[in-house]
Order: C-alpha cells, then structure tokens, then sequence
C-alpha cells in the first residue's frame, strides 16, 4: 500500500527527514513514533501530496505520490495533526460541503455522510456547530473528513493529540474498528497508543528511522533499562504521581510538564517489570483524579 525509498526532506540548512526507506502492506495498522520534532509530521505531508519532497520517491496504492499526485490522493485519506474546522458550520454540513470539494457526486454524497457521520459517532451532534464541539468530537469530525471520499489508506498525524484519556480511549475504539477497511498509518509520541493498535512500529528520531519492529519487541527493548517514559494528560500531576508510587511494580516516579502533556518517567522496582500495566495505570489514575468524561 505504500512504498517509501531515499526519502528526503531539507528545509533551508536544516534536514527534517534523511533518506528514509519503509513499506506498509494492505490492511496494517503501523505506528510512526518519535518524538516531537522528529520528523513524523513532515513525512506525512509528503505522502499525503501536500509537501514536494526534495529527493526519494513515494508510492501508495502503486501511484507516485508526486509524479501522480491526482490519482494516489483517491486513495488517501488525511488527517493533519491540527485539523482545519470551519467551526461556524454545523457537523453534518462541513462533512457534505468536504464531501462536494472531494467530488463525491450528490445522491452518494448524502449516503456517504450518512455513513460517516454513523461510523465516527456523530449522529447525536451532525446538528451542532463545530465551534461548540469538544476537541474529542472536534477529532472525531477531522477523521470523519478523511474517511469520507472512502481511501483505502488513512494517515493520521497524532489524532489523540490534546485529548484526555477518556477521550483518547474512545478515538482508539473508533481507529482500531476501521482496520477492517483501511490500511491506518497512525502517527503518535505516545507508546502505550501503538501497542493497543499497531501490529508494527517504525520508530523516527532526527529525520532517520531507528527501528521498525512490532510493539512487543520494540517494548522490550525499552524496558530493558528498567525505565519506563509515558505520557498522559492529568490535571494533577503529583496526585497522579502519588498514585504511581502505590504500584508494588515501581521504585521511584518523576514527572515534568511538556506543554498539556506531563511526562513521567518510571523507576522500576528491582526485579519488577511494571511494563505489563503503566499503560493502563495512568489512564486509571486520571479517571480517578479527574473522573472526567467526554461531551
């Protein structure tokens, strides 16, 4: 489904992405991990159409992603990191004015909306303004317009960006129902996201690509140090801490602020490997610090 070779991205002096090779076959779910300013971003705006690369190629669905740009964007669906909402439009009719500009032709238009709106859980807001949605159904709006025109290949750049557990839980449920359709490049900083989802993993860091393997493997060499890094969206960092620290499994915990985010990183206990349940912990310590829910 896609084919990257030599792919290249300089801006100015300043190389984003550095010759990277990778394929994603039919019907995958891959993560791209890295951290913020890694490159992630940029190479899926190249593979998207809307970033000319300057050298390497890319294919999706056998078409040239620049050389034949038209026909390989039929088969792609994009999800940008920070979706464009016209938010004084209602719901229902951003989707179909997208749907119009795609050229989905009128009665398929209408059933095509339909489907979407049905697809992404939002048929109890299609009525509402996009201004007065929260940042979880704000996502959910972003997917549905990248799904609408029916591709067979999704990338989606960081789609839980900015969301709580909660909601985070409920775009994972909705991207994992999608496999069954879609070939997913799912972009994330967040690793716990990519082994709920991912059946591999590539991993970038400074524009090059360090490592693609599968989620299993790709943990087990990160626990290997006996530090584990997360991060998670908490009102309450030092409760959340706190609650950590609780776990038989974890020795010591440190927590720093990264814009909305906090990182925490994990000291495991000597011969303990918390690896098996931080991923859910932290989401079972927000709901308790917070006991927020999605609206």
């Amino acid at each position: 489904m896609i084919k990257v070779e030599k792919l290249t991205k300089r801006f100015g002096g300043f190389t984003a992405v550095d010759g990277i090779d990778f394929e994603v076959q039919k019907g995958e779910i891959v993560g791209f991990l890295g951290p913020n300013g890694a490159g992630k971003s940029t190479t899926m705006r190249m593979l998207s159409g809307f970033l000319p690369p300057t050298s390497g190629r890319a294919e999706v669905a056998g078409f040239d992603v620049f050389a034949d740009s038209l026909h390989a964007r039929e088969h792609i669906g994009y999800m940008p990191e920070n979706v464009p909402l016209y938010t004084d439009m209602r719901v229902s009719e951003f989707l179909r004015y997208r749907a119009a500009l795609k050229g989905i032709p009128g009665r398929r238009l209408t059933e095509r909306v339909g489907d979407v709106l049905e697809l992404c859980g939002l048929k109890d807001v299609e009525k509402k303004l996009i201004g007065n949605l929260s940042k979880g159904y704000r996502q959910r709006v972003g997917l549905a317009d990248a799904m609408s025109h029916e591709p067979d290949l999704l990338i989606l750049d960081e789609p839980t960006i900015g969301l709580d557990p909660n909601q985070i839980r409920l775009v994972r449920d909705l991207i994992r129902n999608l496999r069954r359709h879609h070939t997913i490049l799912l972009s994330t900083h967040i690793l716990p996201e990519v082994e709920m989802l991912c059946s591999r993993v590539i991993i970038i860091n400074k524009g090059r690509i360090e490592a693609l393997d599968t989620p299993q493997n790709l943990r087990a060499h990160l626990g290997q140090a006996g530090y584990i890094l997360f991060d998670a969206v908490v009102s309450d960092a030092r409760t959340a801490a706190s609650t950590l620290r609780t776990l038989e499994s974890v020795q010591s915990v440190s927590h720093r602020a990264d814009g909305d985010w906090t990182v925490f990183t994990i000291h495991a206990a000597p011969g303990m490997d918390p690896r098996e349940s931080l991923s859910v912990s932290l989401e079972q310590v927000f709901a308790e610090v917070t006991g927020a829910e999605e609206n």
